[in-house]
């Protein structure tokens, strides 16, 4: 089977090259060419194709790569948000994804940002570096004995309650399936979520229900001070909402690994660029707010579990086997 690897980086070479000798039978040929309307005729002679988080894999792209003869989409990642399920099950084109890689890789950098957005470890870093030693700007506060409020407790945000309990934090969570199983944290009613944390992390998938959890409202109901941070979908926040509490002093800090624009830009350099909207200009200019290139999933060992996963589910669908990993729309 040929598989054709859309929007590729030099790791994700390194990552699935080395595996290549225990899948005898699958082709892969890597492009760094995301993948989009114009890019989807390049399939043509690919059974397969493979994805990431930020493809374009909308109706008009599933219905080309159907015209090139696609039958399987990969997807490098655990989201799908960003493929129309619908038209690929029209066209029989089987969609996997990879459900589960490192958890604990996502939510320690959530923690990661957490931390530097609150105790401002990256300006002081700058500061240093120019033999500027004062301690102006930089005061944070502690989360020993704070509240975390963990939105979503799927395998990431279990990682993240984890990490909390261990800054002995108390950790409440909300879910719209409460796993009763976790004697580590707290469920709580959303409101009672915002209303009472000193710290809120996302770990939700974007969906109909959870798109823009975040605004106005929601905004409004958490207490002065709070510390937001966002490793999951960038949809899961309405921005404009964001930048008007920032700018209205809700928020001690704010990190953000993820944003609804990121789309067009993230992995890409566009520093020689001129950007054509401004909201990831304007959440940069705030001094409280920390933000990085959707890298929480990136460490050896996320990648590595990446990079298998999305083997062996090549490997299921050219053997006949049970797809495990199967999205159905």
């Amino acid at each position: 089977m040929k598989i054709l690897f859309y929007g590729t980086k030099n790791y994700d070479e390194q990552f699935f090259d080395k595996l290549l000798p225990e899948f005898p039978g699958i082709e892969i040929k890597f492009i760094e060419a995301n993948i989009h309307e114009e890019t989807a005729s390049l399939a043509k002679g690919y059974e397969a194709i493979c994805a990431f988080v930020n493809a374009d894999l909308s109706t008009k792209v599933i219905e080309e790569l159907h015209q090139q003869g696609v039958k399987l989409i990969l997807m490098r990642c655990a989201g799908y948000n960003n493929v129309d399920l619908k038209t690929a099950q029209k066209y029989g084109i089987k969609v996997l994804r990879v459900p589960g890689y490192s958890p604990e890789a996502v939510a320690e950098h959530a923690m990661a940002l957490a931390l530097t957005a609150n105790r401002h470890t990256h300006k002081a870093y700058i500061k240093c570096r120019e033999n500027n030693f004062t301690l102006n700007g930089l005061m944070g506060v502690n989360l020993y004995k704070k509240t975390a409020g963990i939105i979503g407790t799927g395998k990431i945000g279990q990682a993240m309650a984890r990490i909390c309990k261990g800054f002995g934090m108390r950790v409440i969570a909300y879910d719209l399936f409460p796993n009763k199983n976790l004697d580590f944290l707290e469920y709580v009613s959303l409101d009672e979520l915002l209303a009472t944390s000193d710290l809120i992390s996302l770990h939700c998938p974007l969906t109909d229900e959870t798109k823009h959890i975040i605004n106005e409202k929601t905004i409004a109901q958490m207490k002065d001070g709070v510390i937001l941070v966002n490793t999951s979908r960038g949809g899961l926040i309405k921005t404009e909402d964001l930048i008007s509490g920032i700018r209205d002093h809700k928020f001690f800090a704010v990190g953000l690994d993820v944003y609804e624009e990121e789309s067009d830009y993230v992995f890409e350099d566009l520093s020689e660029s001129i950007m054509q909207t401004s909201l990831i200009q304007r959440l940069l200019s705030f001094p409280n707010v920390t933000m990085t290139s959707h890298q929480g999933f990136f460490t050896e060992e996320a990648l590595t579990n990446i990079a298998e996963t999305t083997m062996e589910n090549a490997r299921a669908y050219m053997n006949g086997e049970e797809l495990k990993n199967e999205v159905l729309s």
